[in-house]
């Protein structure tokens, strides 16, 4: 592995030393983290061993008893934060605006948490949330954990089909959903959507659906459907008290992005979770009990799981849980938020960023952003255009703007600037250096040596970190073929599945999935970085690109552009942006084709979907769609490769 270099300012000398402690012994790294973690996390009974590894599977903290639930209200309320704002909820659909503080938000777990046992939930139960982000369903999340039950949490906006899939293949035996939701003013049938999965489930798979009421009366299953209020009335005599959990036993299922044809589902446990996702937010994000952190992110992602529910509250901080757009009712939404609640960071994914762009930099000034310390992107390549804009324009260099990267599989960040113990310089388009307790390196598919700087290769971390899935549900022998023996070249080693490039620095430029990218004449062109050279035009604001087979070069690149506002598409533009590429990249960059479109397949976390572009090109079943945002870009990409093949 090619490691950041010391003297040069690239690292500074302390966190160099942290990086490489946590390389070197591993296993008294993250012991000493977990102590170190003690202010905020409480083990009821302190850990046998910190890590064994029967390789693919592997447990951290083994013997210990802790639970998620107690350190994120309970300790906290105990500690003297009972007082301080929880949970600030927003929706842009209604206006509404609530504010729970850590003791009002320990005293509703305890009722949920009673309520559920009362429903007959029990000890590592599966069970399904089907709401928008609110206190409510973040609170739910908290009950389930403190009494020892699973959550499966499952976008709200998913269909029906992909509700019946993350059911059936979780074994979910409850689900708590609310009626309906809101989506750009238009009302959402939650409740219809959850009776048409279970038309699809076993019949006597769900036990109990559980209906928080929002809109009217919906149609309910008399036996198998209670309303909320049954629900709560339910916690009469029954034990809020906490469920000590061994720290491997499973906190939450939750099936990745997307962005492959098929999700799979990944399981994260009590302990090795907590201590990560933790120390993440303290060493990469800089997390305090002060800060007023606003995540952009859903709950019913791994983001959502982590940096707006459980990090946030672990810490003591405050945390804001915004349901909607950011340009619905109004394109300034997460810009006046920002502002009124004086949030302090903000995370936000890169489409956003993107979106916000479209919208204009006048709404953004419209606001005093004082407050904001610091952001950080991930979900995408923060392009550097992207970046320059948010930075340079919107900040005007005041605070960091930064990227990094990690997957639903681990977590939280395994690439990023150390911000929190010690920023290093930014580089646009760079998601920077694998950070404390992450082994990695950029290998070569074929034979497995590590390559050398701006070789591009495949990503993958050589060693497990308490964040890391050690699993897959139901389905351990797809665990090990897909992420540690997908080649034979890559036996023992986690494959993160991305293409990048180390720098002479060390820091690292992700060129898009592993199959993503595009071997014209023998050269490797990352996707990304073609995006990248597009976007950098000034009319274009989005982009999504594909390889295409050539007889001549093995392959070309096919692009589809989305255009800012002002711009009009034309053969003239089409033909500029072609030299605009060429000129950036050099001609070993050979385009197809480009056309324009509205909008591209992306996931509802905002991750293109670069795979369908390419087998929508090769004429092939697209497979599982369920976490696409819109699928009418799908329609509109499948024209768009009609007018390229003529």
């Amino acid at each position: 592995m090619v490691k950041p270099k010391q003297g040069t300012g690239v690292v500074p000398p302390q966190v160099q030393q942290f990086i490489n402690w946590a390389a070197e012994d591993p296993e008294s790294f993250w012991e000493n983290a977990a102590r170190k973690a003690a202010h905020d996390i409480y083990w009821h009974k302190k850990w046998d061993r910190v890590f064994n590894w029967e390789y693919p599977h592997f447990t951290w903290f083994s013997g210990g008893l802790t639970n998620i639930c107690y350190n994120c209200v309970d300790y906290k309320v105990q500690r003297g934060l009972g007082g301080r704002a929880a949970i600030i909820n927003e929706s842009g659909e209604t206006g509404e605006v609530r504010v729970i503080t850590y003791a009002q938000l320990l005293h509703l777990v305890k009722q949920y948490a009673a309520a559920l046992r009362g429903l007959g939930v029990q000890k590592g139960d599966r069970v399904a949330v089907y709401m928008p982000s609110s206190i409510e369903s973040q609170a739910i999340m908290l009950a389930l954990a403190r009494i020892g039950a699973i959550h499966v949490v499952i976008f709200a906006g998913f269909s029906a089909l992909a509700v019946a899939d993350r059911l059936k293949i979780s074994g979910a035996r409850y689900i708590i959903a609310q009626d309906q939701n809101l989506r750009r003013g238009k009302p959402v049938n939650l409740k219809q959507i959850v009776d048409d999965a279970l038309a699809m489930c076993p019949p006597d798979q769900i036990q109990k659906v559980v209906v928080l009421r929002k809109g009217e009366n919906p149609p309910m299953q008399p036996g198998r459907d209670i309303f909320w209020e049954e629900f709560l009335a339910g916690a009469s005599g029954q034990s809020s008290d906490v469920e000590w959990m061994e720290s491997n036993e499973p906190l939450f299922l939750l099936p990745t992005s997307g962005t492959t044809a098929k999700p799979k589902v990944t399981v994260q446990k009590h302990g090795g979770y907590q201590i990560y996702i933790y120390s993440m937010g303290k060493w990469i994000y800089g997390l305090r009990e002060d800060d007023i952190w606003f995540c952009t992110s859903d709950i019913g992602w791994i983001v959502g799981h982590s940096y707006l529910t459980y990090a946030p509250l672990l810490t003591g901080c405050t945390t804001i849980v915004y349901e909607g757009t950011p340009d619905y009712p109004r394109p300034d939404m997460w810009w006046e938020l920002t502002a009124r609640n004086r949030a302090t960071a903000l995370w936000l994914s890169p489409t956003g960023v993107r979106g916000l762009m479209r919208l204009g930099i006048e709404h953004a000034r419209k606001y005093d952003l004082s407050s904001v310390q610091r952001i950080f992107c991930a979900g995408e390549v923060l392009n550097p255009p992207a970046w320059s804009w948010l930075q340079e324009q919107v900040f005007e260099n005041k605070i960091p703007v930064m990227d990094h990267m990690w997957q639903t599989e681990t977590s939280g960040p395994i690439f990023a600037n150390p911000y929190g113990l010690g920023m290093i310089p930014i580089k646009p388009g760079s998601a920077h250096i694998p950070v404390p307790g992450i082994v990695a390196d950029i290998i070569d598919d074929k034979d497995g040596h590590s390559l050398n700087p701006g070789e591009k290769g495949i990503v993958v971390i050589k060693r497990p970190f308490p964040g890391l899935t050690s699993t897959l549900w139901g389905d351990p022998e797809s665990y090990k073929r897909e992420y540690w023996e997908r080649l034979p070249v890559t036996k023992g080693m986690y494959i993160c599945g991305d293409a990048a490039a180390w720098d002479e620095d060390g820091y690292i430029f992700f060129a898009g999935r592993s199959d993503e990218v595009i071997k014209i004449a023998a050269h490797r062109i990352g996707t990304i970085e073609v995006e990248n050279a597009l976007i950098s035009h000034p009319a274009v604001v989005e982009a999504g690109v594909s390889g295409v087979p050539d007889e001549l070069k093995g392959e070309v690149a096919c692009a589809f552009v989305v255009l800012r506002a002002g711009y009009t598409a034309s053969e003239e533009l089409k033909k500029e942006l072609i030299d605009h590429v060429r000129k950036t990249m050099g001609a070993i960059v050979v385009m197809r084709d480009i056309q324009f479109v509205g909008s591209l397949p992306k996931t509802r976390s905002g991750k293109i979907m670069r795979r369908v572009m390419k087998t929508l090109w090769a004429e092939r079943e697209l497979g599982d769609l369920s976490t696409i945002e819109e699928e009418a870009s799908v329609e509109e990409i499948r024209e768009a490769i009609k007018k390229m093949r003529g």
